[in-house]
């Protein structure tokens, strides 16, 4: 034995003697006994040892918006000499707030925090725990689940990011010592520690936003710059996302967040081949803490073609392993002609699959034409500004299909598709999912912008809406 453990040891000892002296003289406080730990510091417990765990994949994140600046004497002094007065517009910070790295791909690192914090951004930066700073891209979020997904590039020498462990969807103790970490009020990397006082308490509601029924709930301080940090455990998982606190004034003491489980349902959308690289998949997998499994397929679908179903595990892209969500992503995309060869695990079986995947751009033209009898294309610039909107809020008609539901609609070339179903088809991925969905003869509702032309040769855009049945 070391002297350090031997020291360690005799002040534990001393400490249990004099507890047991001083309950024998009928004492009202008891010095604390600690066993002795294996570094000899009775400081260094569990809490101490999941924030040491936990703090490299911790960032600040710091936005900046543009901001119009109003200057009334250059105005004037434009005016006066007939020039432009052309607004001037500076960056401003906005947000300050935290995320936490979930995954790494080659140099890529990726990072969860709250949409409410990047979605007005123009700028977006990060800073990890040891000063690295990077330029952040925001890639996907989701106001239902308030989770927004971005990605940072190593510099050349720099050391690898380090992701979070997560924990498992239901791996909850009312009770439990919780953390909560994040950068409250731009202070810089803090951490508050209380205990899990409820677990969401609702179920799945659908396509309903998220509200505090279906948070976590903690007496950890939550405070304003904690937003996108995690909520983690004594073993240093993350169980959640910091989201909100009950109230400005009144809420202290009853903060939220959003519960692993629903972290993982948003990872598996986010690491999808359909949002990240444009490519129709067909299925949904669920990673980290658990095996690469599937967990959802679309039906008819590249993957249900192909074999995939619920509950095998993918073990390999093309003869290679994978690591995870974002690694699956990166091998698919990267497949000659978009096939790929998937090796999964079904009932104790190794299965060889092929995948032959469809460009989304296709897809979509495919599926309208196909399911109703619209031929569409993006909108051009003049396109745009004819029906007042932007080129990526709707798709020209082009074509109408013979004897389709939408000639039979009595729909015509030259119109612009906006919704279907009450969703804007700027989202092409959402749009054809929702055709995709629909079997033989439900009904889809789709929502046009028309130009009408008046008596006094002016012309007017009105919205126009159509219910149609699918083929």
């Amino acid at each position: 034995m070391n002297s350090t453990k031997r020291n360690s040891l005799i002040q534990w000892r001393k400490a249990v003697l004099a507890l047991a002296a001083c309950l024998m003289a009928g004492c009202d406080r008891v010095p604390p006994a600690s066993p002795p730990t294996s570094t000899g510091d009775i400081r260094r417990d569990a809490t101490v040892a999941a924030i040491e765990s936990v703090m490299p994949s911790v960032v600040n994140i710091r936005t900046t918006q543009l901001v119009r600046r109003d200057d009334p004497y250059e105005a004037a002094f434009r005016r006066f000499y007939g020039l432009n007065n052309t607004p001037q517009v500076e960056e401003q910070p906005s947000d300050i707030g935290s995320g936490v790295i979930v995954d790494e791909v080659g140099e890529d690192g990726y990072i969860l925090t709250n949409i409410h914090v990047v979605q007005r951004a123009k700028r977006t930066q990060v800073q990890l725990w040891d000063g690295r700073e990077y330029e952040a891209e925001v890639l996907l979020g989701t106001r239902q689940n308030d989770l927004a997904l971005l990605r940072i590039k190593r510099k050349p020498g720099d050391k690898p990011f380090k992701p979070i462990t997560i924990s498992k969807d239901d791996d909850l103790l009312l009770g439990e010592t919780v953390i909560a970490v994040g950068n409250p009020f731009g202070l810089g990397g803090s951490i508050s520690r209380g205990v899990l006082s409820s677990k969401n308490r609702r179920p799945d509601s659908g396509g309903m936003k998220l509200d505090y029924r279906d948070w976590l709930q903690t007496d950890a301080d939550v405070n304003p710059g904690n937003s996108g940090g995690p909520l983690i455990n004594v073993r240093g998982e993350l169980i959640g996302i910091n989201v909100a606190v009950y109230g400005q004034n009144e809420g202290k003491g009853t903060g939220f967040a959003i519960p692993v489980k629903q972290i993982g349902t948003s990872l598996s959308d986010f690491f999808s081949l359909e949002w990240k690289e444009k490519l129709w998949f067909g299925a949904r997998l669920r990673g980290a803490p658990y095996l690469l499994t599937v967990r959802e397929v679309q039906s008819n679908s590249p993957a249900d073609r192909a074999g995939l179903r619920v509950g095998q595990q993918v073990l390999e892209v093309n003869g290679k392993s994978v690591k995870g969500l974002g690694d699956f992503n990166l091998q698919m995309a990267s497949s000659l002609d978009h096939t790929a060869a998937v090796t999964v695990l079904d009932d104790g079986k190794k299965k060889k699959l092929t995948v032959e995947m469809i460009a989304m751009e296709v897809l979509q033209r495919q599926m309208f034409l196909s399911r109703i009898g619209l031929k569409t294309q993006r909108l051009t610039a003049e396109q745009a500004t004819a029906f007042e909107t932007s080129e990526k809020a709707g798709l020209m008609v082009e074509d109408v299909d013979k004897n389709s539901p939408a000639e039979i609609a009595n729909l015509k070339p030259g119109i612009v598709l906006v919704e279907v179903d009450g969703v804007g088809v700027s989202d092409q991925i959402t749009a054809t999912n929702i055709l995709g969905n629909k079997k033989a003869g439900d009904r889809v509702l789709l929502t046009f912008k028309v130009l009408n032309r008046l008596a006094n040769g002016f012309v007017e855009t009105r919205a126009v809406q159509i219910e149609l049945p699918v083929r």
